[in-house]
């Protein structure tokens, strides 16, 4: 019995997740305009709502004494000093520095926030990236932010202070947002949201739409049925609009009349 009563909601399960799927497919043109309003909506906020973002690079050596790439202890050291290095960068006594040298009005948080390090496997090289929505600020900001940290490290850690071998130079390009990506986004968003709102209405309405869901949801026999005779009914809608038109039809059987004759 137990596994007749798994078998049994096992189909229900089947039945409603098709029933869902013929539901979506009948109301496709509906998920399609969607699908396409989410995509427009997200390009357009895209273009014209969000600012355009900039990224500007600049690349620093580690060094552990004057003479570089003397010995693998100098390499695995350096390695070890780059971790050191990365905390030091962003700490607040440099971002306060790195703001009040260029005379901007921000906190040293909002700075640390646009700033990005990066340290490639196996190298005592350190990538700085700034992002800001001014191509020429964020050029600035991380060649002071380069030069600044740089002396800071030397004073503090009484070591040779990291070297730019690369200076940041004015971006071209936006790094943010992403036009297609926000697009594609936005299509996947007007989908889910089209398709979930068909489903929820599929699973609430709890009308009966066929003789099988009368047998299987109110368990009662079907004794008999009315067909629905659109033909009829389409007979009845010509009769009517004759009905409606007594002199057209008046002037219709003349005119048959007379060609006949002729």
């Amino acid at each position: 019995m137990q596994d007749e009563r798994f078998k049994i909601e096992d189909d229900e399960v089947e039945i409603d997740l098709v029933e869902l799927l013929f539901a979506i497919r009948a109301h496709l043109f509906a998920v399609i305009v969607a699908t396409l309003l989410g995509g427009i909506i997200a390009l357009l906020v895209s273009m014209f709502v969000i600012k355009p973002q900039y990224s500007s690079s600049s690349t620093m050596l580690v060094l552990t004494k004057e003479t570089t790439l003397a010995s693998l202890a100098d390499i695995q050291m350096g390695s070890q000093l780059t971790n050191d290095y990365q905390v030091l960068i962003t700490s607040r006594p440099v971002l306060e520095e790195v703001i009040f040298n260029l005379n901007q009005d921000m906190t040293y948080q909002n700075l640390k926030s646009m700033i990005t390090i990066d340290n490639p496997n196996n190298t005592r090289i350190i990538d700085l990236t700034v992002k800001c929505h001014d191509p020429v600020l964020a050029m600035e900001l991380v060649n002071e932010l380069a030069r600044v940290s740089s002396a800071f490290i030397g004073d503090k850690m009484e070591v040779v202070p990291p070297k730019i071998i690369e200076e940041g130079i004015v971006p071209t390009e936006r790094t943010s947002p992403n036009h297609k990506k926000s697009l594609i986004i936005g299509m996947f968003i007007g989908l889910f949201i089209s398709c979930g709102i068909i489903v929820l209405i599929t699973i609430v309405d709890d009308s009966i739409k066929s003789e099988a869901e009368i047998v299987r949801f109110l368990d009662l026999p079907m004794l008999a049925s009315v067909p629905d005779r659109k033909d009829f009914i389409n007979l009845q809608k010509d009769s009517k609009k004759k009905k409606k038109n007594p002199i057209l039809n008046v002037f219709k059987k003349d005119s048959s009349k007379k060609s006949k004759k002729k």
